[in-house]
C-alpha cells in the first residue's frame, strides 16, 4: 500500500469499507448520553470526534471529484468553516451521526470506484497547503477511519489496526522522520517482518507493528516495545500526520 495502484485500487477502497463499517458499527451502538463523553483527544468528546470523521471523509469525496472531472465541484470548506461544522454536528443525536458517517463513506466508496485509472495520479491540494495525488486519499482515508477508530475510546485498540495499514502508514511516517534527521537508528515491526533503518545514530526499537505506529502517533507509550534504552530517554515524536515523502509539491508550485 505504499505506491498507488500497483496493489490494485479496489484493494485499497476495500481495506477503507471495511474500516468504515467497522467504525459506524460502534458509532450505531453509543446511546446519546457515551457520545457526550470525553474521547481520548483533549477538549473532544466523541461526538466530536466522529463528527470530525464525517467531514473529513466529506472533504475527500471533494477532492475526488475534483480529480475526476479536473474542476472544483463547488465552494471548498475553509479550515474555520470545518472548525465550526464539528462544533455544531458534535450536538447531534447518537442516530443522525452514525447516519451522516454512513452516508458520507457511501458517497467516497461510490465516487472511488468510479474514478477512471488515470485520475488516481492527477495531484489534488490538501487543505494543509502541500499536494499529493488522488489515490493517496485512499490512504488518508483509511488513516482518518483507524485513527479516531482509537480516540472514541471504546475499546478499538492498536492490535485492531489492520496489518496492511500499519506496514502502510509505518513506511509513511519513517519516511518522513528519515528526511527530517529524526534520532532512530531502527525501527523492526517483529510481526510485520519489516525493519527501517532511520538515522545514522539513536535508538533502536523493536515491536509489533500496530504498537510502533501508536507510539509514534502519539496514541500510545512506548512501554509496550523493546529499545537499546529507557523507553524514558527516547526521542518525542513530532506531530501526527504529517505531509509524506517525497512529496508531490505545496500549493502554488510548478507542476
Amino acid at each position: 500500500m505504499t505506491g498507488p495502484l500497483t496493489g490494485p485500487v479496489r484493494d485499497a477502497v476495500g481495506y477503507v469499507v471495511g474500516s468504515g463499517d467497522r467504525l459506524v458499527r460502534t458509532a450505531a451502538r453509543l446511546s446519546d448520553t457515551a457520545l457526550r463523553a470525553p474521547s481520548a483527544l483533549p477538549g473532544w468528546t466523541r461526538g466530536h470526534v466522529l463528527a470530525h470523521v464525517a467531514h473529513s471523509v466529506d472533504a475527500y469525496v471533494w477532492l475526488l471529484e475534483l480529480a475526476h472531472t479536473g474542476r472544483e465541484p463547488g465552494p471548498r470548506t475553509d479550515a474555520a468553516a470545518l472548525a465550526s461544522a464539528v462544533e455544531r454536528d458534535a450536538l447531534l443525536s447518537a442516530d443522525d451521526i452514525a447516519v451522516r458517517l454512513r452516508e458520507n463513506l457511501d458517497r467516497f466508496t461510490a465516487q472511488a470506484r468510479a474514478m477512471p485509472a488515470p485520475a488516481w495520479e492527477r495531484l489534488v491540494p490538501a487543505l494543509a497547503g502541500w499536494r499529493h495525488p488522488a489515490w493517496y486519499l485512499l490512504l488518508r482515508c483509511l488513516r482518518e477511519l483507524e485513527t479516531h477508530h482509537l480516540d472514541l475510546d471504546t475499546g478499538h485498540g492498536t492490535e485492531q489496526w489492520p496489518d496492511a495499514y500499519a506496514t502502510w502508514a509505518l513506511d509513511d511516517t519513517l519516511t518522513t522522520l528519515r528526511a527530517q534527521s529524526f534520532p532512530l537508528a531502527s525501527v523492526e515491526a517483529v510481526d510485520l517482518g519489516r525493519r527501517w533503518s532511520v538515522a545514522p545514530e539513536g535508538a533502536s526499537i523493536a515491536g509489533a507493528g500496530h504498537r510502533l505506529l501508536g507510539w509514534l502517533s502519539g496514541r500510545t507509550p512506548p512501554d509496550a516495545l523493546t529499545a537499546d534504552r529507557p523507553t524514558g530517554l527516547l526521542p518525542h515524536p513530532p506531530a501526527w500526520p504529517q505531509p509524506p515523502l517525497p512529496g508531490w509539491g505545496h500549493i502554488g508550485d510548478e507542476a
